[in-house]
């Protein structure tokens, strides 16, 4: 499979070059009626970036708020992020105007990527029809992908509900919704708020109460509708300058045994993984919003 480079193309574009490519689905499909439940697929892509969806309605995953870093074709030791100012440390001229002035600079190491999972069972046979069995990989087994991509960037390990330099954010001060006051306080940084990660409840109570969620789209702002922020809870940041998705740009498609407790019943088992990291460069930038 061919890989999309990093700049944004159009719909139209993506599913004319992937209607040349052979699906992640199929790619196993032949290795399947090759070597049976011994078939083992690797990609050298990211397979949840591999598939337009066919939905009318589009529900975006958080990897397409990100910048994405493949470090298999873009190798990096370091990565640059900027922390506010700590108590007692000396007066930066404009600060008081500029807030990001008074930030210090620092560079870590890029971390260790972790692996995300997913799993799906097969219907026995299943796989002697093939169109069927690589439409299940393509809108099952990689859509499940899809979901636990979305949980190691927002509610991982090192996801972003858990990162410790993102400030909370409960009051919305002069505004008609702290998201709005959170993407104001983006600007005052300097930055630009151009994300929203919020629960589909709160994106239809919004919706139903007013214009907010049109509003915020009409002005460039990309909406992640997901169940793993919190009722209540949003995520609002410069995601186009103030973060990065570090991706191994390689992925699995294998039949295994699942761990205990990962279905209702015994049966034959496909698993696919990829291996991905999100890293914050300006994390004054990004507010956890109490709604």
């Amino acid at each position: 499979m061919q890989r999309t480079d990093g700049t944004k193309q159009t719909m139209a574009e993506v599913v004319a070059q992937r209607k040349t490519e052979m699906s992640p689905g199929r790619m196993f499909v032949e290795a399947c009626a090759a070597k049976g439940l011994e078939a083992s697929v690797e990609y050298d892509v990211t397979i949840t970036d591999s598939l337009t969806s066919s939905r009318r309605k589009p529900r975006y995953p958080a990897r397409n708020m990100l910048k994405v870093v493949d470090l298999s074709r873009d190798p990096r030791q370091y990565y640059w992020h900027e922390s506010p100012p700590r108590p007692g440390d000396p007066e930066v001229n404009d600060a008081g105007l500029r807030r990001e002035a008074a930030s210090r600079f620092h560079k870590s190491p890029v971390p260790e990527l972790h692996p995300t999972t997913a799993w799906v069972q097969v219907p026995p046979e299943l796989w002697e029809d093939t169109e069927t069995f690589e439409s299940f990989i393509n809108y099952r087994l990689i859509v499940r992908l899809g979901t636990a991509e979305n949980d190691t960037i927002i509610r991982g390990r090192g996801g972003l509900l858990n990162m410790p330099g993102i400030a909370r954010m409960t009051s919305k001060g002069p505004f008609g919704s702290a998201i709005l006051a959170a993407c104001n306080e983006a600007e005052q940084m300097g930055g630009t708020a151009d994300g929203l990660i919020i629960n589909p409840v709160d994106y239809y109570t919004f919706m139903g109460n007013g214009r907010l969620m049109d509003d915020l789209e009409q002005n460039g702002v990309f909406i992640v509708r997901t169940r793993l922020v919190d009722p209540g809870t949003a995520i609002v940041g410069d995601f186009g300058h103030g973060a990065l998705l570090f991706d191994a740009g390689r992925s699995v498609i294998r039949f295994a045994e699942p761990p205990p407790g990962t279905f209702a019943e015994p049966g034959i088992a496909l698993m696919a993984e990829i291996y991905e990291r999100v890293v914050i460069n300006l994390p004054t930038n990004f507010f956890i919003v109490s709604l």
